[in-house]
C-alpha cells in the first residue's frame, strides 16, 4: 500500500494530463471551426449586403464600411475589395478603412496571387487556412459580388481566432499543474510518512525481536492480563517457554487457568484479591503445563495498572522459568543432606568455620570428643566461645608434612584427658574459613608402642639371622662342592655306560663270528653231510651244540639291540604298516613253538588297523611278547591277540593264561636283565631282555606299554601306539636299527 499510493497518484496525474491534452486539442479544433464559421458568416453577410445595396454612386470604401455588421472586425478580422485584375481597391479592419498601401492590402494581394483556389472558386472554396507574407497562419475566404465587379476578401489570423481558446487552455493548464503539484506534494508527504512509518516499524520489529530474543534466552515471558475482559496477551517467548506455537490472538482466561497446576495457585482468587487495588504488585511461584506434558516452574512478578476512560485494570508482568533453579535447589538440598550424612557417618571428628571464625557445622564425633551438647554447637557460635568450653589437650605435638604445605594449613597431634590421642589436620577454605578434621589415633599410638617393642625384638632377630646367614653361606659352599662332585661322578657314570655299550657292541660282534661257525659246523655234523658220526649220542650232542649256539646268538643279539637303544643310536623307518599283517606273520613264525606245547593262539581284530610305524621294530615287539607268552604259558594254554583302533591311537593286546607275575615283581618287569626268578631258582631260560627291548621300541614310537597280571591266572600286555608316528625326541636322529 505504501508503494501503491504514490504510483496511483502519478497514474492519476498522468491520466488527467492526457485527458486535458485531448480536451485542449478538442477545444482548439472547435474554436478553429467556430472561427471559420464566423468568418464565413460575416463574409456572406457583407457580400449579401453589398449586393442588396448595389452601386449607388458611392465610393467602394463607403460601401464596404456600410456593409460591415457589428463585431465584424473583432478578433482582428480584416476585409478588402479586389477587382478583376487583382488590385486591392479598399481594405477595412478594426482601425477603419485603409488604402491599397496598407499591410492588409499586402496580405490580400499575397493571398490572391498565391492561393489560386480562393481566386478561382471564391465562396465555393470555403474558408481556408493560409499563410500571410510574414508567415503568420490565418483564415481566408473570398466571395464574388454580384452588384459590383469586385471580390470580397476576408482575413483573420488564427492566433486571434484562438485567443479565447488560449486563455481557457492557460487556465486549464494552470489548474492541472496546481492539482498535480498538490497531489505530488501529498504523494511525497505520504511517501515520507510511509518511509518514517516503515522505519518506525523496522525499529519496532528490531526492538521487539531483541526483546523476544532477550526474553527467550533469559527464559522469560511478558504477559498483559485484561482483567475486565478475561483475556491475556502473551509474548512469543511466553509461548515458546511452554512449548506452544506463538500467535497474535489473545489467550482466554480459561486456557490459562487450564494450564496452571491446581495445587499451586487459583487465578480467580488472584483476580478477586487485586481487582480494586491499582498499583499493587504481586509475586507468585507456580507450575504451568508444557505442551509435551511436563510441568514448568514459573516465578511471576506483576503490577496492577489502572486504565483511562474507566476501563478495567490490567495486570502486567513478567514470568521467569525457574524450573532449573528449583531442580538445582532440590539437588542442593539433597547434596547438603548427603554431605551432612557423609560428615556424620565418618569416624573422624569434623568441624567447619567461616571466614569470621563462626561455626558452620560439625558432626557428633566432634561433640563427643569435647563433651558438647547440641545447644553449644549452634551454627554461628564464635570460635572463642567453643574453645573456652572445649577439652584442652594435655600434650600437643606439631607435625610437618612431607609435601610442600599449603598456605594456612597445619597439623598436630594432641593427647586429651583420659589418654586418648587425636591427629588434627586444618586447611583453609577458599572463602577464608577453615576446616578441621580430627582422627582418633589412640589405637595407632598403642600400636606404635608395640611396634617399638617389636623393633627391638626384630633387631635381635636380625642379629641371629646374620649368624644364620653366615652358616647358610657355608652350607651353600658345601652344596656347591657336592654338586660339582655329583656332576663329575655323573660324567664318569655316563662315560662308563658309554664304554659298557661300546664293549657290549664289540663283544657281541666278536662272539657272533665264532658262534656262527659253531652253529654251522654243528648242523653239518648233525646232517651227516660227510658221513655218519657213528654213535647216536654224537647226533644228540650236535643238536645240543646247535641249540645252545642259537640260544647264545639270540642272547647276544638282544644285548646288542639293547645297547644300541640305550645309546640312542636307533632310528625308526616310519611307513604305513598294517597291524593285522604283523600279528599274522608273528603268529606264523611262533606257531611251531606253540604247537610243541599244544597252545592255542587266537587273533581277534575288529578291522584292519594301519599305523605309521617301523615295520621291523613292530614285528620284533610282537615276536618278543608272543615268545614270552609261549614261554610262560603251560601246555594246553591259550594266547589271545587283539588289535583295536581309536581316534588317535591303535591298541595291541596280548593276553595269555600263563603262570602270571607276582605284584611285587611287576614294578621291575621291563627293565634290562630283570626276571621274576633269580639265576639260582629260575625254571625258564632267557636273558630278561625281551620285555625291555619291546618296551623301549614302543616308547621309541611315542607309545606306552602296560602290564596287568594275576599270579596263576595269566598276564595281559597292553600296547598303545599313535596312528600318526611320533617317535620320541631323543630317538628321532639316531641311526636305524640294523636287521639281523
Amino acid at each position: 500500500m505504501r508503494k501503491a499510493v504514490p504510483a496511483l497518484i502519478v497514474a492519476f496525474i498522468a491520466i488527467v494530463a492526457i485527458a486535458a491534452i485531448i480536451q485542449i486539442r478538442s477545444y482548439r479544433a472547435d474554436a478553429l471551426a467556430n472561427a471559420k464559421d464566423e468568418l464565413a458568416l460575416f463574409s456572406a453577410a457583407i457580400s449579401s449586403d453589398i449586393d442588396r445595396r448595389g452601386a449607388a454612386g458611392t465610393g467602394a470604401d463607403a460601401v464596404l464600411a456600410a456593409a460591415l455588421p457589428a463585431r465584424a472586425v473583432d478578433d482582428r478580422r480584416r476585409y478588402g475589395l479586389v477587382d478583376a485584375a487583382g488590385k486591392v481597391i479598399v481594405t477595412h479592419d478594426a482601425d477603419g478603412a485603409g488604402t491599397s498601401a496598407s499591410g492588409t492590402a499586402d496580405a490580400i494581394r499575397h493571398l490572391i496571387s498565391n492561393v489560386q483556389a480562393l481566386a478561382i472558386f471564391a465562396e465555393d472554396a470555403g474558408v481556408l487556412e493560409v499563410s500571410l507574407p510574414d508567415g503568420t497562419p490565418a483564415l481566408a475566404t473570398v466571395h464574388n459580388l454580384h452588384a459590383l465587379p469586385l471580390q470580397l476578401v476576408a482575413l483573420q489570423p488564427i492566433g486571434s481566432a484562438l485567443a479565447t481558446w488560449q486563455s481557457d487552455t492557460i487556465l486549464t493548464v494552470t489548474l492541472l499543474s496546481t492539482t498535480g503539484a498538490v497531489l505530488m506534494i501529498l504523494g511525497f508527504a505520504f511517501h515520507w510518512q510511509a518511509t518514517r512509518a516503515r522505519e518506525a516499524d523496522g525499529i519496532y520489529d528490531t526492538v521487539r525481536a531483541r526483546i523476544d530474543t532477550a526474553l527467550s534466552r533469559g527464559r522469560c515471558g511478558l504477559w498483559d492480563w485484561d482483567m475486565g475482559r478475561g483475556r491475556m496477551f502473551w509474548s512469543s517467548s511466553m509461548f515458546e517457554m511452554l512449548g506452544h506455537e506463538p500467535r497474535d490472538e489473545l489467550v482466554s482466561f480459561g486456557e490459562v487457568a487450564a494450564l496452571v497446576h491446581p495445587d499451586d495457585t487459583n487465578l480467580y482468587d488472584v483476580a478477586k484479591e487485586i481487582a480494586d487495588k491499582p498499583g499493587r504488585t504481586i509475586e507468585r511461584v507456580f507450575r504451568m503445563k508444557h505442551a509435551d506434558g511436563h510441568w514448568v516452574w514459573l516465578r511471576a512478578r506483576a503490577e496492577v495498572v489502572a486504565q483511562e476512560n474507566g476501563e478495567p485494570p490490567h495486570l502486567v508482568g513478567i514470568a521467569v522459568d525457574v524450573t532449573e533453579e528449583r531442580r538445582l535447589a532440590e539437588r542442593t538440598a539433597t547434596a547438603d543432606m548427603r554431605l551432612r550424612d557423609a560428615i556424620e557417618s565418618i569416624s573422624e571428628s569434623f568441624v567447619l568455620w567461616d571466614s569470621a571464625n563462626r561455626l558452620v557445622l560439625c558432626n557428633s564425633k566432634f561433640q563427643s570428643l569435647h563433651g558438647f551438647g547440641d545447644t553449644n554447637v549452634a551454627p554461628g557460635t564464635p570460635f572463642e566461645t567453643i574453645a573456652a568450653i572445649a577439652r584442652q589437650p594435655v600434650v600437643r605435638i606439631p607435625l610437618r608434612t612431607e609435601d610442600r604445605p599449603e598456605e594456612g594449613a597445619r597439623a598436630f597431634e594432641a593427647q586429651l584427658e583420659g589418654g586418648r590421642w587425636l591427629k588434627v589436620a586444618e586447611r583453609r577454605t577458599k572463602d577464608g574459613g577453615f576446616v578441621s578434621v580430627g582422627t582418633d589415633i589412640t589405637a595407632l599410638k598403642r600400636h606404635e608402642e608395640r611396634l617399638m617393642e617389636s623393633e627391638k625384638r626384630l633387631m635381635a632377630l636380625v642379629a641371629d639371622l646374620r649368624k644364620s646367614q653366615q652358616t647358610l653361606e657355608m652350607q651353600a659352599l658345601q652344596l656347591a662342592e657336592l654338586a660339582q662332585n655329583y656332576a663329575d661322578e655323573k660324567t664318569k657314570a655316563e662315560d662308563a655306560n658309554r664304554a659298557k655299550s661300546e664293549f657290549l657292541a664289540n663283544m657281541s660282534h666278536e662272539l657272533r663270528t665264532p658262534l656262527n661257525a659253531i652253529i654251522g659246523f654243528s648242523e653239518l655234523m648233525e646232517s651227516g653231510l660227510f658221513g655218519p658220526l657213528g654213535s647216536d649220542k654224537y647226533n644228540e650232542y650236535c643238536r645240543d651244540i646247535r641249540d645252545s649256539g642259537r640260544y647264545l646268538l639270540d642272547v647276544i643279539n638282544d644285548i646288542l639291540d639293547m645297547s644300541r637303544i640305550e645309546a640312542g643310536r636307533v632310528q625308526l623307518n616310519l611307513q604305513p604298516t598294517n597291524l593285522e599283517e604283523i600279528v599274522t606273520d608273528a603268529i606264523r613264525v611262533m606257531s611251531v613253538r606253540a604247537d610243541e606245547k599244544h597252545l592255542t593262539i587266537v587273533s581277534e581284530a575288529d578291522e584292519a588297523v594301519t599305523i605309521e610305524a617301523d615295520r621291523r621294530a613292530l614285528k620284533q615287539i610282537t615276536l618278543n611278547l608272543i615268545s614270552n607268552a609261549i614261554k610262560f604259558t603251560p601246555e594246553h594254554g591259550r594266547i589271545t591277540i587283539r588289535t583295536r583302533a581309536s581316534n588317535r591311537a591303535a591298541l595291541l593286546v596280548i593276553e595269555d593264561s600263563g603262570i602270571g607275575i607276582p605284584k611285587s615283581a611287576l614294578a621291575k618287569i621291563g627293565k634290562p636283565f630283570e626276571q621274576v626268578e633269580s639265576q639260582f631258582t629260575k625254571t625258564y631260560k632267557g636273558s630278561g631282555l625281551g620285555l625291555a627291548i619291546a618296551k623301549s621300541l614302543v616308547e621309541l614310537h611315542g607309545g606306552t606299554m602296560r602290564l596287568r597280571s594275576s599270579e596263576g591266572v595269566g598276564t595281559t600286555v597292553v600296547i598303545r601306539l599313535p596312528l600318526q608316528g611320533r617317535p620320541a625326541l631323543h630317538y628321532r636322529n639316531a641311526p636305524a636299527l640294523p636287521a639281523r
